[in-house]
């Protein structure tokens, strides 16, 4: 017997991929590395005090001294030889591809099964040491003896560097983005490794980003019609708000699924606090 109303394929791809979602993320809590995060970056900073280094388009990985793990928790299905010859103490930084590439790099590092031939255009990017009691400038001192010790070609250090004025980093954030970068990262040298969001690590971009959570799929019409039109997302501080820009139409076929969480970017805030010109950039990085 035929449903009065029919269920669009899309909509039952959502059901299964929240159910798996849900499962690898209620195992993953538990185990979730506390790594550094960032706060945005201000005119007030005093650049003298701070690295500077590009923000990387990858995925975040922690290496613990045996193993790559996910900001989640999630253990990344590395092929055995991707890791021989990491050292034993830990690492923190992002699996990369190059810009422009976070998609397929995505798709790469989620395989359970690892496909060798594309795990072999990934490079492990290190930019920090979770070691608590050295400063970051003593932590890039050694990770740059340490990384050239161990001579792997897809295991390389973030280049970091200084500079004295505004002027020359925004020259150096339009140099970046001109030629496909996200950004740049801004770390304090004298700061020890806190696993909070702090101004020791600052980010700066050409737009700000965000995370929320999926609430619903609103359906779309026109050319989008038996597809997602936008979805329904909720800010940490429960404010609610739609996003329907940025998605391919594959994603549209087959969106975000409801619980999962969003990254979207935006130019500044409404008058009523909400974000202004919202668009989706991807699934947050988990498993």
């Amino acid at each position: 017997m035929s449903p009065l109303f029919p269920i669009p394929l899309f909509c039952c791809r959502i059901f299964y991929s929240g159910l798996l979602l849900a499962l690898f993320v209620s195992s993953a809590l538990a185990d979730a590395p506390a790594l550094l995060l960032a706060k945005v970056y201000s005119d007030q900073t005093d650049l003298n005090n701070y690295w500077v280094s590009e923000k990387l388009d990858g995925v975040r990985a922690y290496w613990d001294g045996q193993q790559l793990i996910s900001r989640q928790g999630n253990r990344f299905a590395a092929p055995a030889w991707f890791t021989a010859g990491f050292p034993d103490e830990p690492l923190d930084g992002e699996l990369w591809m190059g810009r422009g590439t976070f998609d397929v790099l995505s798709g790469t590092v989620r395989q359970q099964t690892p496909d060798d031939d594309q795990w072999r255009k990934v490079h492990y990017m290190v930019f920090d040491m979770p070691i608590p009691d050295l400063t970051f400038d003593e932590r890039l001192a050694r990770l740059t003896q340490l990384i050239a010790a161990q001579g792997l070609p897809h295991l390389q250090l973030v280049e970091q560097y200084k500079v004295t004025d505004r002027a020359t980093l925004m020259q150096d954030l339009e140099r970046v983005v001109a030629q496909g970068g996200e950004g740049l990262m801004l770390h304090r040298g004298a700061s020890l490794y806190r696993a909070a969001r702090s101004d020791d690590l600052l980010k700066l971009k050409t737009y700000e980003d965000a995370e929320a959570v999926v609430i619903a799929h609103l359906p779309g019409k026109g050319k989008y019609e038996g597809m997602m039109g936008s979805l329904l997302v909720e800010m940490p501080n429960r404010r609610r708000f739609k996003i329907g820009t940025g998605f391919s139409d594959a994603q549209r076929a087959d969106p975000p699924p409801i619980g999962s969480t969003i990254t979207y970017k935006y130019f500044g805030k409404t008058n009523s606090e909400l974000p202004r010109f919202a668009s989706f950039l991807r699934v947050r990085d988990e498993l």
